[in-house]
């Protein structure tokens, strides 16, 4: 890869990390904010691609932050040649919103002992896209608004279902919410103690997300969560990124009221984020990874199918 093309990935990662430290310093979690903005029809979703399919990982959360900074409230977004395809067009004078795209090519090298050998070479490419809130004369399904969710409480038994069908094993008591890797288990306080049932979901997803990183699962290392504040910073930007996307998946709007050690949590992650600009997009790539897991261990008829 030659100097420029690193260059201009770096200047990628710089740019992208400025803008979610800009948001964390405003004291907004981009991952958390969209739920405020509200749908008109009630609905929570992901970003969605022109065809229905979900943004992933890094740009679910710069999709939802430009949504909520600039007011829109249609979930769909594409390229300015796809809405011309589809027989619509950008209103003039909108400008557009960059998201990212990492893929890998392979390189036939010659390795120390002279043989040919394989090597794939990623990259990170930006391109740019509208939301439909931009654009005029699409087709009609894109304007209409979206069919009601389900009701509050339908919505929490289908969570409940969800969390249940993970086999994680919870505990309830005290008035903590924690992963114990030693026991196994998911400890939380009673339901009826939380200020609300969204807000228990959202801490449920929390913790279990916690709980995909035992070694017979994602296998990431937690030995010094309570020993390195920057691991421990990497851990919970992960799993708070993952719990908003599984509240979006089912349906349930999360927490809007910080939690007593948000303030700490923010004040690690604009300390990562600083000294590592890769450090946002490694964490919603196995947020991404933790809440596709879960998704994978619900029977089928149960799946959230794209959406996860």
């Amino acid at each position: 890869m030659s100097r420029k093309e690193k260059g201009s990935r770096a200047d990628i990662y710089a740019k992208i990390t400025e803008k979610i430290v800009a948001d964390l310093e405003k004291g907004v979690r981009p991952w958390v904010k969209p739920w405020s903005a509200g749908h008109p029809s009630g609905s929570v979703t992901r970003p969605l691609r022109h065809n229905g399919l979900p943004y992933q990982g890094i740009n679910t959360l710069l999709l939802w932050s430009e949504a909520v900074t600039r007011g829109f409230v249609s979930p769909y977004w594409m390229t300015f040649k796809q809405s011309v395809e589809l027989g619509g067009h950008v209103r003039k004078g909108e400008t557009g919103t960059t998201v990212v795209y990492a893929g890998s090519f392979s390189k036939t090298e010659v390795d120390a002992n002279g043989d040919e050998v394989e090597r794939g070479i990623p990259y990170l490419k930006t391109y740019t896209v509208f939301c439909v809130d931009q654009i005029d004369e699409l087709p009609s399904h894109y304007y209409a608004a979206a069919e009601p969710t389900a009701g509050p409480v339908e919505r929490i038994e289908h969570a409940d279902r969800f969390f249940d069908y993970t086999g994680a094993v919870v505990r309830y008591g005290g008035d903590k919410a924690f992963y114990s890797p030693v026991t196994d288990h998911v400890q939380l306080p009673r339901p009826e103690l939380f200020r609300d049932m969204a807000s228990f979901v959202a801490v449920r997803a929390h913790e279990t997300l916690h709980w995909t990183s035992a070694p017979d699962r994602l296998n990431r290392d937690l030995s010094r969560y309570h020993k390195d504040c920057t691991d421990r910073a990497r851990e919970e930007l992960l799993v708070e990124i993952g719990s908003a996307m599984i509240c979006a998946d089912l349906g349930i709007v999360p927490e809007l009221e910080p939690r007593p050690d948000h303030a700490s949590y923010v004040a690690s992650w604009l300390k990562l984020l600083d000294g590592d600009h890769r450090a946002i997009f490694t964490a919603a790539a196995h947020a991404q990874r933790a809440v596709a897991y879960l998704h994978g261990l619900q029977p089928q008829s149960q799946t959230m199918g794209d959406a996860a």
